[in-house]
């Protein structure tokens, strides 16, 4: 769930790991399609927004977040094109495999995503350096947090409503229902879509991203808790002794 930026590098296990730690740094959702119930009944189809009204929709659902932490559960799957997905993104054996963990984020730009099964790796910014740690590999990526990050998933919940108009188109398929599906406007975002719903609290329950492989990345949240105390300390990161620090 964590930051959907540049983590592909050279490492011992290959470009397997690569594919997986990039899916693990996304923190996301691709379109969802809502089935409709066989009925006799004949219903009047949703409603969307305009992209106008679904964008300060979202925003103004956002803005009452200023603080958030959850577990989450987070699942890949090959749709369409599971073969070439196969072939060039994850291998086999991670397809359909649950990662869990926490999440934390405060606004402005503060990042904090540690996966804990079945493999541990922790990403995590204070809004000016991000680091991704994966302490099997000994092994810590060290990157500024520049305009490619505003262009990824976590913009949405630890970014500020404004660069969301800039970086995406936003849509709102039924403007009775408070969820969003939304579109990259630059054409090397990590993803193809991405749609994020909020529950009854007004906190997000699910994200799912849809990317260009065919490969669709569910996350659930749960045991959510919206503008809690976070120690300043969370967003902090020194890696330990003894790991290999590479500069990105």
């Amino acid at each position: 769930m964590g930051l959907s930026i540049d983590c592909e590098i050279a490492n011992k296990k290959g470009d397997d790991m690569n594919m997986l730690r990039k899916t693990m740094c996304a923190v996301a959702l691709g379109a969802v399609t809502l089935a409709p119930m066989i009925s006799t009944t004949v219903f009047a189809a949703p409603v969307a927004a305009s992209e106008q009204q679904a964008t300060a929709n979202l925003v103004k659902q956002l803005s009452g977040i200023q603080s958030l932490s959850a577990n989450f559960e987070q699942t890949t799957k090959a749709s369409s094109g599971a073969n070439k997905a196969q072939k060039k993104g994850l291998a086999a054996q991670h397809m359909n495999q649950t990662f869990k963990g926490t999440m934390k984020v405060a606004r402005p730009g503060k990042f904090y995503w540690e996966t804990t099964t079945p493999a541990k790796q922790t990403i995590v910014t204070s809004g000016k350096t991000v680091w991704i740690y994966d302490p099997d590999l000994q092994q810590a990526v060290r990157q500024s947090l520049d305009e490619q990050v505003a262009n990824t998933p976590a913009l949405l919940l630890s970014g500020n409503t404004n660069q969301i108009m800039k970086s995406y188109r936003v849509t709102q398929p039924n403007k009775g229902k408070t969820y969003y599906t939304l579109y990259p406007k630059s054409d090397d975002g990590a993803f193809q879509s991405l749609t994020i719903s909020f529950g009854g609290n007004k906190a997000p329950n699910l994200m799912i991203l849809q990317d260009s492989l065919g490969q669709t990345t569910y996350v659930k949240f749960n045991n959510v808790k919206v503008n809690a105390a976070i120690p300043a300390s969370t967003f902090n990161f020194t890696p330990p002794k003894g790991t290999d620090i590479i500069d990105q």
